[in-house]
């Protein structure tokens, strides 16, 4: 039996523990029906980098901006810096970026500065923007939210595991949510019912690999292939066979990242 097609929206394969060993690991997603994925650029120094492998593999896009925990020790992103990327035809994302007061709070003006540029890309482009949010809920609700009332963007909160009022208020502006390897972990139930309280039209899927390996890989390194270990439990959220919670993503993800359709 064929591996339904899905796509890993979100990994890291310029980071060191994949050096080496990009062409396995493509090769082994790509064997586990993974044939699609988005390549993350954390820090814009590294973005010839992260460009080099989209341009490496015929299905790999990428994305890049500043991390939110990053901003401290990275000189501040330009919204012209951003756009002038969007020009490259596997460019397809604003971001990493975002809020993250669990490990640096002590940077939260820096992050929210940095946030606000990204924003603005995104406006600019009408690319997606891809959000980390951690220990930020009210202030990344109201951030978006006003800046959405301003001038309309699409944004995927990335590798969701807030809360179910910062859900509540990405779906009102019609954004997405990601599912990565957290919701496949036994405490997780929470996430879940987050999940399953959502449109299942508004979900994607992702690995965050190197990190965050799903259940039954749990602890060690992550890469793209697994993916299919959480589209399975996504699967089982919605109560929808594999096939269809995999055609659906895809097609959410096809909505969303319009540039790599």
């Amino acid at each position: 039996m064929t591996a339904p097609r899905i796509t890993d929206s979100h990994c890291h394969l310029d980071f060191p523990d994949f050096e080496g060993q990009l062409d396995d690991v493509v090769a082994r997603a790509a064997d586990a029906g993974v044939w699609r994925m988005v390549t993350i650029c954390t820090k814009l120094r590294t973005e010839p980098d992260v460009r080099a492998i989209a341009d490496r593999y015929t299905h790999v896009y990428y994305a890049a901006g500043t991390h939110p925990m990053s901003v401290a020790k990275e000189p501040m992103v330009t919204a012209d810096a951003l756009v002038a990327l969007a020009d490259h035809r596997k460019f397809v994302a604003i971001g990493e970026t975002g809020l993250d007061y669990h490990y640096t709070s002590d940077t939260a003006d820096l992050q929210k500065d940095s946030l606000a540029i990204h924003i603005e890309a995104a406006q600019r482009t009408k690319l997606p923007l891809i959000i980390h949010a951690r220990a930020a809920d009210d202030d990344m609700a109201d951030i978006l939210t006003a800046e959405y009332k301003n001038a309309p963007y699409t944004c995927v909160m990335h590798c969701f595991c807030s809360g179910a009022d910062l859900a509540k208020a990405a779906l009102a502006n019609d954004f997405y949510l990601s599912m990565s390897g957290i919701a496949t972990f036994k405490n997780s139930q929470e996430v879940r019912d987050i999940f399953a309280a959502a449109p299942v039209d508004r979900v994607l899927v992702e690995t965050d690999a190197p990190y965050l390996a799903p259940t039954p890989h749990r602890g060690k390194r992550n890469e793209p292939a697994y993916t299919a270990f959480t589209a399975q439990v996504g699967a089982d959220v919605f109560g929808l066979s594999l096939d269809d919670f995999a055609a659906k993503t895809e097609a959410n993800f096809e909505r969303l990242f319009w540039k790599a359709a």
